[in-house]
């Protein structure tokens, strides 16, 4: 063979070899498309056991922040490769929660229970600027609030007989006496009381009470401990007449709060027949609005939410 015929040939087969190295560099390979992804997602590929020549993901680790790119901005391509990982990444990314738009609550704004003249509490009507803070603090505090307590009890329903000759800023100046006087109003000492012991409350000018009204709170008190001995306590007696649950009302002006009630007379029947004494059906419903088993606060009165919340709780008495 001739040396022309040789040159020849090796020229021919450098120019097949140049558009061979061309297809073989403008073709997908795997390792262009690695390096090319691996600058978007932190990614990691390895070659998988059953063939050389394809990919497969080995191990996910994204890091993706709320500014980072989404899956769907990777460049489109035609390698099926390419695909795969994009429809990877789309899985394996968590999803963007999309905030919805909170609707406005209108918050209904509690009423404040504030006089617009002088910014002072917002109490009933039938206490005034002329109130003894005596008073005020009895309906701040005392007044309307539910009580399980037999000595209390006592002690409200002995004050609230006192009404007919006295109101009740005159019987609250004096209430640390009557304490005093009647043993804390615990009933086991009261009926025990004797003639010497009576004839001395009597005597003593500072509490303004007669011989018979010391004898009734006395008699009251033997009434009392019978209640105990058959219903277990004077409380459970006593909320048993409103079954165990306050009455609420809803007054707005003092025209409306009633001096009685059906429950008042009911109750005030049941004390005479068990010979209870002053607890006549008027001296029942203030014993009633002293002792939180009906609640008479106005409707405006900063106390009247405060006393209900206290109504609605469950009946705890033991």
């Amino acid at each position: 063979m001739s040396k022309a015929n040789v040159r020849r040939q090796l020229v021919l087969l450098e120019k097949n070899k140049v558009p061979k190295e061309k297809s073989t560099t403008t073709a997908f390979s795997p390792i262009f498309s690695y390096k090319h992804l691996k600058r978007i997602y932190p990614i990691g590929l390895h070659r998988s056991s059953s063939s050389s020549s394809s990919l497969s993901l080995s191990s996910l680790s994204l890091s993706l922040s709320e500014n980072s790119i989404d899956s769907s901005s990777i460049i489109d391509s035609a390698s099926p490769l390419e695909q795969k990982i994009s429809l990877a990444l789309r899985l394996i990314a968590p999803p963007q929660r999309r905030e919805s738009p909170v609707p406005k609550v209108v918050q209904q704004q509690s009423q404040t229970f504030q006089d617009t003249d002088n910014g002072e509490l917002r109490r009933c009507n039938w206490i005034t600027k002329n109130s003894d803070k005596v008073y005020v603090a009895f309906h701040d505090e005392c007044w309307g609030v539910p009580v399980y307590d037999d000595n209390q009890l006592f002690e409200l329903l002995a004050l609230s007989g006192m009404l007919m000759d006295h109101n009740w800023t005159e019987i609250v100046k004096r209430r640390e006496l009557f304490r005093e006087a009647f043993s804390g109003f615990d009933p086991n000492i009261v009926a025990k009381m004797g003639e010497e012991e009576i004839e001395e409350i009597a005597s003593n000018k500072a509490l303004m009470l007669p011989d018979c009204k010391v004898r009734c709170i006395v008699e009251n008190a033997k009434c009392i401990l019978k209640i105990v001995r058959e219903c277990g306590s004077f409380s459970s007696y006593m909320w048993g007449s409103v079954n165990h649950k306050p009455v609420i009302n809803r007054f707005r002006y003092p025209r409306n709060v009633p001096l009685r009630s059906p429950k008042a007379e009911a109750m005030s029947k049941d004390l005479i027949k068990r010979g209870f004494r002053y607890v006549g059906p008027v001296i029942v419903y203030s014993f009633m609005q002293a002792a939180g088993l009906t609640i008479d606060h106005l409707v405006d009165c900063y106390r009247y939410n405060e006393c209900v919340s206290l109504a609605e709780r469950p009946w705890r008495h033991i």
